[in-house]
C-alpha cells in the first residue's frame, strides 16, 4: 500500500507521518507548494501531481489532514470565503485528481464542528445526526463532506470522513496550552464552579483511527466521531494535568455568567465556552463498526502531551 498525504508539517500530519515511517509504510507527502521544504524522501507537489500523477499499482489511499484550521482570532475579511478556498475548493480539486488516478481511497479529517458547537446532558453527538454547522469553518467542512460523497458515488473512489473532537498532545497550541502554562507555574484557575462534560481526542488514539481507516473494509464510504473512551469535566481535567505535571491543581470559584460576561468586553467570550460548555461525542459506530478503542488513556495522553515518560 502506498499512502498520500497531505498537512505533514501540520500538528496531526507531522505525527502521523512519523508513526506510518516508523511502521515501514510506503509515504509520499503532498505539498501545497513548490518552496516547501521536503518533509521526506518523497514528496510531490501539489501542482506538479496531474502531470507527475500518482504510483501506479497496489492499493492507494490518500489522506487529507491539511486545510484552514478554525481561528480563534479571524482577520479574514470574508472568514467563510477564506474557508471555503482552503477546505472546500482544495480538498475537490485533489480528490478528482486521486478519483481520476484510480486512487483507492480518501480519508479526509473533518470537524466535529459539523454536527455543532455543544450538547446537552444525555444527548451526545452521533455520527448520525443532522449536521449543524454554526461557524464558518464548520460550514467548510461539512461542504466538503458533501462534495466527496457526490465525487464518491460518481467515481467509485472510497470516501471515510473522520470527524475528531479537540485533539491534544504535543505541540498544541490554543486553551489546552495556555492551561498547561498556568498550572506549571502555579497560577489558580477560576473554574471550580464550571459544571460541564468535554470529549477530548488523544493525537495518538486519531493517528491510530486514521491507520485503521487506511484498510478497514467497514471504513469505506463512512463517517466516524473520533473520541478518547473518556469524558471529562473542566475542573477534572485541570487535576489531571497537574497530576501529570507534579503540581498542586489550584482551583476557586468564580459563576460562569461573570467570567463570559468579562471575556465579552475584551472580545475572548467564545474561549470561555469553550473551556465552560460541555461537548460530548458519541463513538460507539465509531468502535462497532471497526473494531476500535482508544489505545492510549486520557491520563497517559496527558503525560504525553506534558513531555512526561509513561
Amino acid at each position: 500500500m502506498t499512502v498520500y498525504l497531505t498537512g505533514a508539517s501540520g500538528f496531526i500530519g507531522s505525527r502521523l507521518l512519523a508513526t506510518l515511517h516508523a511502521q515501514g509504510r510506503d509515504v509520499v507527502t503532498i505539498a501545497r507548494e513548490r518552496r516547501d521544504r521536503p518533509l521526506s524522501s518523497k514528496q510531490v507537489n501539489l501542482d506538479d501531481l496531474a502531470s507527475a500523477g500518482f504510483v501506479a499499482g497496489g492499493r492507494r489511499v490518500l489522506v487529507h489532514c491539511a486545510g484552514r484550521a478554525h481561528v480563534m482570532n479571524e482577520t479574514a475579511v470574508d472568514p467563510l470565503a477564506a474557508f471555503r478556498r482552503a477546505n472546500v475548493e482544495l480538498t475537490v480539486r485533489l480528490a478528482r485528481m486521486a478519483a481520476a488516478a484510480g486512487v483507492d481511497r480518501f480519508v479526509y479529517l473533518s470537524s466535529i464542528k459539523v454536527n455543532g458547537e455543544a450538547t446537552l446532558p444525555g444527548h451526545p453527538f452521533t455520527a448520525f445526526d443532522e449536521p449543524h454547522p454554526l461557524d464558518a469553518y464548520g460550514q467548510s467542512k461539512w461542504e466538503a463532506e458533501e462534495a466527496l460523497k457526490e465525487l464518491a458515488a460518481d467515481t467509485g473512489m472510497e470516501i471515510v470522513i473522520i470527524r475528531p473532537v479537540l485533539v491534544y498532545g504535543p505541540g498544541i497550541r490554543g486553551n489546552i496550552r495556555s492551561m498547561v502554562a498556568w498550572i506549571q507555574r502555579g497560577l489558580p484557575l477560576p473554574l471550580a464552579a464550571v459544571d460541564n462534560t468535554r470529549s477530548l481526542l488523544g493525537l495518538d488514539n486519531l493517528v491510530d483511527l486514521v491507520i485503521t481507516c487506511l484498510d478497514h473494509p467497514a471504513a469505506a464510504n463512512n463517517t466516524f466521531l473520533a473520541a478518547d473512551s473518556e469524558d471529562i469535566s473542566t475542573p477534572e481535567l485541570v487535576r489531571r494535568i497537574a497530576k501529570a505535571v507534579g503540581r498542586d491543581a489550584r482551583l476557586f470559584p468564580v459563576p460562569v455568567a461573570w467570567m463570559e460576561s468579562g471575556a465579552s468586553m475584551v472580545g475572548k467570550k467564545d474561549r470561555v465556552q469553550k473551556l465552560c460548555g460541555s461537548l460530548r461525542a458519541d463513538i460507539t459506530h465509531t468502535c462497532q463498526t471497526l473494531g476500535w478503542r482508544p489505545p492510549v488513556s486520557l491520563d497517559d495522553g496527558l503525560r504525553l502531551m506534558t513531555g512526561r515518560s509513561l
